[in-house]
């Protein structure tokens, strides 16, 4: 097994990705920013990300630095653009300078963002054509690991849907993407409440849901095969924002009768077009791991586990 460095390891995807890495028998370093404390459940090595030499020195003696770390703050970045490039493009460049250094494979998460939302189950060879700076500043950073990184691949994810490992708490709510939708709608529903899905043509409203942990298998497998090139980490079904709110209804065994339909309030918009379908294909890259695009209900269902468990389940096992 491998020996992989992980970035955003305190965030939403990076922490699912560093348990499900460590329990298919990885072994797995954290870099962070800052000290997360004594109950973080990881090895983890705080480095300057602003500094190439310091994640030379971190990354050095692994296999392979899985980059999920981003500039999480899709409003902010509008209002200091430098940073946000930064953020993406320059830390991605100093990760990639500083595993080429360290003779480790770069695995970097990009999204579906990066297409522009007027195709349908777009594959793996598709260009991007970002539509905003998130998506814009994410096809950069492809570019930057594509170009760059000795030795590596993208592999961009959509629709995510998962537990926050290091916040269990939280964050929990629907936005103009797909993110937290299905935990969303099931904490108002088991809390009694009713649940408003957002339906408008001007946010995200077709993608292929994965779950956080099937992620994380996903990589262990893409690193352990030694891939390269642009992979597509999806979930085998194209749904609507009101189809996954149905279907998450029947799995949970939550009473449909209880969801309601509308735009989303102005508030939660973006200053920026959003891309309407961000469904993508992963029929290439499901061939070249050897596993499977799990449909809906299966994803829905690992995810139901996972809640009951409180451990990430996912259908893909190791290498």
């Amino acid at each position: 097994m491998a020996r992989i460095a992980v970035t955003g390891a305190t965030g939403f995807i990076g922490g699912t990705v560093a348990a499900v890495l460590q329990a298919h028998g990885h072994e797995v370093r954290c870099l962070v920013r800052r000290d997360p404390g004594a109950g973080f459940p990881w090895p983890a090595t705080v480095v300057d990300s602003g500094d190439t030499e310091a994640l030379t020195r971190a990354i050095d003696g692994t296999d392979a630095v899985a980059h999920l770390a981003i500039y999480n703050d899709f409003h902010g970045m509008y209002a200091d653009r430098a940073r946000a490039y930064d953020g993406y493009v320059g830390l991605t460049r100093r990760v990639v300078d500083a595993a080429n250094a360290a003779g480790a494979r770069v695995a970097y998460v990009s999204t579906d963002w990066v297409f522009d939302g007027t195709g349908h189950l777009v594959a793996e060879t598709e260009t991007p054509n970002p539509v905003n700076l998130y998506g814009y500043l994410k096809a950069a950073s492809e570019l930057v690991v594509l170009h760059r990184a000795q030795a590596g691949f993208v592999a961009r994810v959509g629709g995510v849907q998962g537990i926050h490992q290091t916040l269990p708490a939280g964050p929990r709510s629907q936005d103009v993407g797909f993110g937290y939708f299905v935990l969303s709608l099931v904490d108002a529903l088991r809390a009694g409440g009713r649940f408003t899905v957002w339906e408008d043509p001007a946010i995200n409203s077709v993608a292929t849901p994965i779950v956080s942990a099937e992620i994380g298998a996903l990589l262990g497998r893409a690193i352990d095969r030694g891939a390269d090139g642009v992979l597509h980490f999806a979930g085998g079904t194209a749904v609507t924002r009101r189809w996954l709110a149905e279907a998450t209804c029947a799995v949970f065994g939550l009473d449909e009768g209880l969801l309601d339909f509308a735009p989303p309030p102005d508030a939660a918009r973006l200053p920026a077009p959003v891309p309407y379908d961000t469904s993508m294909s992963a029929a290439a890259t499901m061939a070249l791991l050897g596993t499977t695009a799990w449909d809906v209900t299966a994803q829905l269902g690992s995810l139901e586990r996972e809640l009951t468990t409180g451990a990430p389940v996912p259908m893909t096992q190791g290498a």
